[in-house]
Parts: structure tokens; sequence; C-alpha cells
């Protein structure tokens, strides 16, 4: 805490009171239109009483504004050990959670996600929010076993099969924690910013992640915060940007192959939104009913290679360098409105 020396602290507050005390003293002079003091009054018994409880009035004044300023102290260090206890209590619970995140099991893993995420719905302040939002997407960009395949073929020993069920059956978990932490980093988005629970005006860092499960942001204002899907692949799953408010979100270099990524009737208003050198091979991508507003957008050298992408019903502007990318396509629909394909 960065308070004042006690002497300083009450110097300050005497002289604030003073000041004070004097403007209104002046004001109520002019109000009252009070010209010039009587000079030739004799000081009798009844004014020198009244100068008694004025002389004592003052002193109460006095030691009132003390105990005043001494309490303000009291209350602001008080208030400094709740937070510096809530803040310790709040980073061991944080090591708890971040250990559980790194055990082998699947399970002990997915109760660190739930252990982060109610951090960060009761963090005191939003750094540490922030801290735990940033653990679950780092998370989330950690290399992840692959899938191990189709079973082997009746050549294999029992021994063999054993082994593959095994690896199948972790991938399987692991693969929940992920989707586990996809879905709750949508619900709070979903959840109006100042809201308890409500993360939104948090940076969200998705750089170069998998998504291959479902991911619901329907609704999320993605406006005062720092969103990166830059690199990241959407291959799998329903994800939902539906009615979102975009700015300052990134797509640069992602790759749509497969699930279902929804933009409709999202507004793009603020900010740069790029979509640069993402390429579309696969799923189903769809801008329907989206408000495109000036130069936020762009496509500039994104390739359109395979699965649907749809704009229809859009309003506004075409996005900058869609047009030319959806021209030296190689193949796969690309459904644009017919005001955007007039434009010469």
């Amino acid at each position: 805490m960065r308070l004042w020396k006690v002497g300083r602290a009450l110097t300050l507050a005497f002289a604030a009171a003073v000041l004070v005390a004097g403007g209104i003293f002046y004001g109520l002079v002019e109000l009252l239109d009070f010209k010039e003091i009587d000079s030739a009054a004799k000081l009798d018994a009844k004014t020198l009483f009244d100068l008694v409880k004025l002389s004592f009035g003052v002193v109460a004044g006095a030691g009132a504004l003390v105990a005043l300023v001494v309490a303000y102290r009291r209350q602001r260090v008080d208030e400094a050990g709740a937070h510096r206890e809530a803040t310790r209590l709040h980073t061991e619970r944080f090591s708890q959670a971040v250990d559980k995140l790194g055990s082998e099991s699947p399970a002990v893993r997915l109760g660190g996600v739930h252990a982060l995420a109610g951090l960060a719905d009761d963090a005191p302040d939003d750094s540490l929010r922030q801290t735990c939002i940033d653990v679950l997407c780092a998370y989330l960009r950690l290399p992840f076993p692959p899938d191990p395949g189709d079973p082997p073929d009746d050549t294999a020993t029992e021994e063999q099969r054993e082994a593959h069920q095994d690896k199948k059956d972790r991938y399987r978990a692991l693969r929940e924690v992920r989707h586990t932490i996809l879905r709750l980093i949508g619900d709070h988005y979903r959840i109006p910013q100042g809201a308890h629970r409500s993360w939104q005006g948090c940076n969200l860092d998705l750089t170069g992640v998998t998504i291959d499960g479902n991911m619901d942001l329907t609704g999320a204002m993605l406006r005062k915060s720092r969103v990166s899907f830059d690199g990241a692949t959407f291959s799998g799953g329903i994800v939902s940007f539906a009615s979102a408010t975009f700015g300052g979100v990134s797509f640069y270099d992602a790759t749509f192959s497969g699930g279902t990524v929804s933009f409709e009737y999202a507004t793009f208003s603020d900010g740069r939104l790029p979509f640069d050198y993402a390429t579309f091979s696969g799923g189903g991508v769809s801008f329907d009913g989206a408000m495109f507003s000036g130069d936020t957008v762009s496509f500039y050298d994104a390739t359109f290679s395979g699965g649907t992408v749809s704009f229809l019903g859009v309003t506004g502007p075409a996005p900058l360098g869609l047009l030319s990318a959806v021209a030296t396509r190689a193949s796969g629909p690309v459904t644009l409105p017919s005001a955007w394909l007039s434009v010469p």
C-alpha cells in the first residue's frame, strides 16, 4: 500500500477542512449580505460563553477529523490485508489446480480444468482471472497424442490389441479434457460482462489450437478483448459464433477442414478481423445474415479448396480480398450475394 505518513495525511486533512470551512463561511457572509462587523460592541458574558462553546466545538471537530483519518487508514489496511489473504488462498488453489492438469490421469486433469474455471470465477481481480484463462488456453495449445486409428487386424497378438485399446481409451479421455475446456470457454464468454462467472473482456489465445469438438460462443461480445484463432484448425464438431459481436478477433492462417462453423448474424464492426491466408478445405462455414461494416474483415490470399462457404443475406460491403480469393479457388462451392457479384 502507498499510504502517506500519518503526519502528512493529518496536515493535508486539516488544511482541506480549513479551506472548506472558510469557503462555507465566506459564502454564508455573502449570501446573508453582511457588509461589516460591528467592532464597537462590548464583550458581554453571553458572547464570551458562545466563544468558549465555539472553541470546544473546534477542538471536538479537530478530534473527529483525526479519528476520521485514522479510521480511513485502518479501513484501507484491513482491505489490503483481506485482498492479500484472498490472493494467497487463490494462489494456493491455483497451484493445486495446475498440478492436477499435469497428472497422468485424465480424470484428475478434468478435475483440474473445472478447478481452474472455478478459480477464474472467484478471482479477486481481473489479472488473476486472466491468468487462469491463459493456463486453460495454454493446455489446449500443448501437443496431444494422435488418434491411434483402427484396431489391428486378426494377425495381431492379444497384447497388441490390449495396447492399442489402452492408447485408444487414453486418446478419448484426453480429448474429452480438451473438449471440456472448449465448452467451458463458450459457457463463460456467453455470459454478459459484469455478471458473475463472465469472462467477457478477458483475452483468449487459441493460436494453433485444434478445435475438433463443440464450442458455443453464440451472442458473445468479443469487442473488448483480444481473441486469437491464428493458425487454429477447425476440424470437427459444431462451433458457433452466431449473433456474436466481433472486434479485435483474428483468424489469420486458420484452417477450416471439418465440422460446422457458424458466423450467422454476427456483427463485424470494430477493429481488424483478418481471415488472411485462411484455408477452407472441408466442412461448412456460414456467414449468412452477418453484418460487415467498413474495411474491418479481410480474406487476402485465403484458399477455398473444399467444403461449403456461404455469405447469403449479408449486409455491408464485401470483405477485403474475398472476391479475388474466390475467383482463384480450385474447387468448392462458395455462395456469394448477388450485390457483391455485381460490383465491378
